[in-house]
């Protein structure tokens, strides 16, 4: 066998040996890392609009997953987000958030639709009355777990929705109605509380709202318009608006809850 440096000088080799031991160590040297995959933004943060504190957390159905909640199977109502963080997540998967939501009576009971894990336990309410909740139009969060999220008004979703959800919860008043506001919401009214809603934007996630001061409704429809692009948005409570946010460490007390809305995040390998 012929050998590829005989005749060449000793001093030649060794270069030429040196020479492409280095090449092998910067074609190494360049190779990339390995990436690592970045971790998911918080599912609530801090925002500001037209002066006024709010906390703004986002369901996203590639990463989470939305229950109703009243109490444990066959008991009484949680009543308090305390309460329902002592208990754990209702399938046993990591809360995102939690948030009241839908109108109840003074025992915790739903007094709208409201249906949990396709079981309804409590009919449509189209029947006339005062408060916020008969401040016509009112409307449904509802939608699959995994998705498919929609806030409508009761009225259409009496006309279009035929096929059970797996969650719902009913609540008045609409805030945004097909992109505009509630035509009896003033643009910022002498009732300031504090306020949550939830909407429904143009890719499907779902934007639940809570603000951290007393604030009107007009302003807080606004938000859900003019900030996050939801075309269709409701009302969720006033004054006892609370919020579980285990990633900040954050459970509100206050006055006893109804209905909670409950984000869970999702995993895979889960259907």
């Amino acid at each position: 066998m012929v050998d590829p440096g005989a005749g060449l000088p000793m001093v030649t080799r060794v270069g030429s040996i040196a020479a492409f031991a280095l090449l092998v160590a910067a074609c190494s040297s360049d190779a990339a890392p390995e990436r690592k995959a970045s971790p998911p933004p918080p599912s609530c943060e801090g925002a500001t609009f037209e002066g006024a504190s709010f906390t703004h957390c986002t369901a996203d159905p590639a990463r989470h997953r939305i229950h109703m909640v009243l109490g444990p199977k066959g008991g009484a109502p949680y009543r308090s987000l305390s309460e329902l963080a002592a208990s754990g997540a209702p399938g046993g998967h990591a809360v995102a958030f939690a948030m009241n939501g839908g109108m109840f009576d003074d025992k915790g009971q739903p007094i709208g639709y409201y249906v949990s894990e396709g079981e309804r336990l409590h009919k449509l309410n189209t029947n006339p009355g005062w408060g916020n909740f008969h401040l016509k139009p009112n409307g449904v969060f509802y939608g699959d777990a995994k998705g498919g999220w929609a806030v409508r008004t009761t009225e259409d979703f009496a006309a279009t929705v035929a096929k059970r959800p797996d969650f719902g919860t009913q609540s008045g008043p609409m805030l945004v109605i097909a992109g505009k506001l509630h035509p009896s919401i003033d643009a910022d009214g002498d009732s300031k509380k504090l306020r949550n809603g939830v909407g429904v934007d143009r890719k499907g996630r779902a934007h639940f709202v809570i603000s951290d001061e007393p604030v009107s409704f007009g302003k807080l429809a606004r938000y859900f318009r003019d900030r996050l692009d939801c075309p269709n948005a409701l009302f969720l409570d006033g004054s006892v608006s609370s919020l579980w946010d285990p990633e900040h460490g954050r459970v509100d007390g206050g006055p006893p809850l109804g209905p909670l809305i409950v984000v869970e995040k999702a995993t895979k390998g889960r259907k």
